[in-house]
């Protein structure tokens, strides 16, 4: 789950209520005025339409993910730009092959944060260990889907059991948040630049998402991403340069490919458990847009869209490269434009696919400085501390505007505590004890958001 979520109360089953939506709606979902519906094809111009803005939603989750594992495996540039080009490849195959044969649904696919826990764990043990380990992961979940079985693990998913692991998450990636914002050792542009920026940009971020409505909203990420890019290049000691090497216009990405398999029980553990996360978010998604859409043909739906995913995650494992999983971010897109054509994801997969063999225009979009990607997600994991609050006190007593109120100052608190004490040396005395001290800037961060914010009339 790498969006803006909201929780919604569950009809029947416990994984019901990890129902997740891109944001907040008055509307019931289910009583929409739709202008197209599940199996209707607009006609050829709308259908491009709806299909870029798909598009242009997809593409900064491959990025943000991709340019965080690529540069935990490969120091060269070149290698870090074949590993994003191989994860749009993946990317718009699963989006083409779900949105056809299935689970049928207007469903965007894109890297599973989740995954990035386990390969954070099992940096230690090598590439090809690692990618094994989510080879054996999708096998795993294709068997369990096709048998059944997973329909009878959904019992376990309880609704503690589902808080506690979308609070993990978002818990257990701080410190690679904190190593993204704060900059590489010899780097001519101060701790405490990028430290202030990074805190200016993501409360920016949150009033941003207070005041815009509609496709301004859903699209947030994407204009924070290009002007904080601007603006950080525009302000900063030293910004880095573009750096899109000596790329060829078109070329292919087959390399690093898992070839040789290396098990080590550990790691395969360690992702298992990891998987158990990302089977929960993959049937949320599914199970979401199905009721939205009062289909009767959930199960099968269902079936097919998680073995389908874990397929993909057996396919991911041969490429190397972090596996995929279905956003929960399509209910509120259906909403905004009132259309839910499973077809309109066709032009975003054949885009995806194009983009894959273009390792020029990769390299561009590769070139989005670290603190950005890290204020990124400190944005989207403060929603996902927000949909398990949700999760664990319910929608009816909690609101996701409560969880965002509690979620961003908890997260930038862990943050600022990981900040090493070399760095917090380099910084003005007299501001160590307000920017360097965490609990002092989770105060700060929660009195703007409780009384400017979100201040309730």
């Amino acid at each position: 789950m790498f969006i803006s979520a909201l929780a919604y109360p569950a009809k029947s089953d416990n994984i019901n209520l990890m129902v997740i939506v891109i944001r907040r709606e008055g509307d019931v979902l289910n009583k929409l005025d739709l202008k197209y519906g599940l199996d209707e094809a607009p006609p050829l111009l709308e259908l491009l339409l709806y299909g870029l803005q798909w598009l242009a939603l997809t593409i900064p989750t491959i990025i943000i993910i991709g340019q965080v594992v690529a540069v935990l495996h490969f120091d060269n540039p070149g290698e870090q730009v074949i590993y994003v080009q191989k994860l749009f490849f993946l990317t718009g195959l699963v989006m083409l092959v779900q949105v056809l044969w299935g689970h049928r649904l207007p469903l965007i696919s894109g890297p599973a944060a989740v995954l990035l826990i386990g390969i954070l764990a099992g940096q230690a043990s090598g590439i090809p260990t690692i990618y094994t380990s989510i080879f054996i992961g999708g096998l795993v979940l294709t068997f369990l889907s096709i048998s059944g079985l997973f329909a009878q693990l959904k019992n376990l998913f309880t609704p503690r059991v589902v808080a506690t692991i979308l609070l993990l998450i978002a818990f257990t990636l701080t410190p690679t948040i904190m190593n993204m914002i704060l900059p590489a050792p010899g780097s001519a542009v101060p701790a405490l630049f990028n430290l202030c920026f990074a805190l200016g940009l993501v409360l920016l971020m949150f009033a941003a998402n207070k005041i815009l409505t509609g496709i301004w909203k859903t699209t947030l990420i994407i204009w924070a991403m290009l002007l904080g890019t601007l603006a950080y290049a525009l302000l900063s000691p030293a910004p880095a340069a573009v750096d899109t090497g000596n790329y060829p216009w078109l070329a292919s990405f087959m390399q690093n490919l898992t070839l040789d398999f290396s098990l080590e029980p550990g790691v395969l553990i360690s992702f298992l458990v990891c998987f158990i996360a990302l089977s929960i978010n993959d049937l949320s998604s599914i199970q979401s847009v199905g009721e939205m859409l009062n289909l009767k043909d959930m199960p099968g739906r269902i079936t097919r869209g998680v073995t389908f995913t874990g397929l993909a995650n057996m396919l991911s494992g041969f490429l190397g490269i972090i596996g995929t999983v279905n956003f929960s971010l399509s209910p509120g897109i259906i909403v905004s434009t009132k259309c839910a054509s499973r077809f309109t994801l066709l032009p975003t997969a054949a885009g995806l696919l194009g983009l894959s063999f273009m390792p020029v225009a990769i390299a561009y979009m590769d070139s989005i400085p670290a603190v950005i990607i890290g204020i990124m997600m400190v944005f989207v994991m403060s929603s996902q501390v927000a949909a398990g609050l949700i999760m664990a006190f319910g929608a009816n007593k909690f609101t996701f505007d409560d969880g965002l109120i509690i979620g961003l100052p908890i997260m930038l608190g862990i943050i600022i505590s990981f900040v090493p004490a070399d760095v917090l040396r380099t910084m003005p005395l007299s501001l160590r004890p307000i920017i360097g001290n965490g609990f002092v800037v989770g105060v700060i961060a929660v009195m703007f958001l409780e009384h400017l914010v979100y201040r309730s009339k």
